[in-house]
């Protein structure tokens, strides 16, 4: 049949077309890829995009534009996005702006009105969370997944004053979300909480990450982690430094098995003053720690926590990006 001009043109048309969906499509099928000789870096969110937008959605085009795959979730988005009530402003998020780099940060004293607030806001999220479905978060999950972005840590603590459905909320929700970790600070002391959340971490067979900051010695995790084999290490090799710690390497050698991710930040020692500095001008081996874990093959994330103040000119997301640039070249 011969083909007029009319068809040859509405050929070409359809021709046209059709590359520019196939070009469209390649392109939407782009991901981020944080991911270096084997070691996965990501990054703890919102905490390390200090100062700037933390909605759930506004987190994601960070990571994707950031080229960062992977990452620990504080619960505020998650759950703000799932439709829980929002956390109010109880204190300043983040460390401060500015050209000086921070020391250990202390927290300023919340007022009566602030603990009032905070207290009705806890006993809300109790009651929103033990009727939330989890088809919410399995939602926020595939959300992340389909742009490339995988959460591998959600960050609640639990406290012996909230009911036992609380507890299996939280492994719930990681399980929802496909995390296979629950990151929360240490209990100093208390080991019949550590004791109780080993034991609903073995019910839902998902690890606890428990983060210590400079109370942290060798022994730190030891009596969580006789208590119940899915108690963990969220080990945070900045702090571990600045805690006055000189056995940084040879502490994740040790406990590789039990360290379910670990926090970078360069910190100094505490006879070097302890101060967050901008990676590679402190004492701590971030570099070295990098390629153990690439030499060893250890599978647990290595996390950025950006923690030291940006300088002016720069903020938050341009140094998360020097930061993973720097893991990058540490593990080329």
């Amino acid at each position: 049949m011969p083909i007029t001009r009319r068809d040859f043109g509405r050929l070409a048309v359809a021709a046209s077309a059709t590359t520019a969906l196939h070009s469209s499509s390649l392109f939407a099928q782009t991901k981020p890829n944080s991911k270096f000789g084997g070691v996965q870096i990501g990054v703890i969110t919102p905490y390390s995009y200090h100062n700037l937008p933390n909605d759930a959605e506004s987190l994601l085009k960070f990571m994707v534009a950031d080229n960062i795959n992977a990452t620990e979730m504080q619960c505020p988005p998650i759950e703000e996005w799932a439709g829980a009530p929002k956390t109010p402003p109880f204190r300043p998020a983040g460390p401060p702006t500015g050209q000086q780099v921070g020391v250990e940060r202390q927290r300023p004293q919340m007022t009566p009105e602030q603990v009032a607030a905070q207290k009705a806001h806890l006993a809300a999220m109790t009651q929103w969370r033990l009727s939330a479905p989890m088809s919410k978060f399995q939602a926020f999950g595939k959300m992340y997944k389909d742009a490339g972005v995988t959460i591998y840590g959600f960050k609640l603590g639990l406290t012996m004053e909230m009911p036992d459905a609380e507890f299996d909320y939280a492994f719930n929700v990681c399980k929802a979300l496909g995390a296979n970790e629950l990151t929360m600070e240490m209990p100093d002391g208390n080991t019949t909480l550590t004791k109780k959340i080993g034991d609903f971490a073995a019910k839902h067979k998902v690890w606890v990450g428990y983060h210590a900051h400079l109370q942290a010695t060798a022994s730190t995790w030891d009596e969580a982690m006789s208590q119940s084999p899915y108690n963990g290490i969220n080990l945070d090799i900045g702090h571990y430094t600045a805690a006055g710690n000189h056995d940084q390497l040879e502490f994740i050698r040790k406990n590789h098995t039990r360290i379910t991710s670990m926090h970078m930040k360069d910190r100094k020692y505490p006879e070097n003053g302890g101060q967050n500095m901008p990676w590679g001008q402190g004492d701590t081996p971030i570099k070295e720690a990098l390629q153990l874990m690439k030499k060893e093959g250890y599978k647990f994330p290595a996390t950025i926590e950006l923690e030291y103040a940006p300088p002016t000119g720069s903020d938050s997301e341009k140094e998360i990006a020097k930061c993973l640039a720097y893991a990058k070249a540490a593990l080329a």
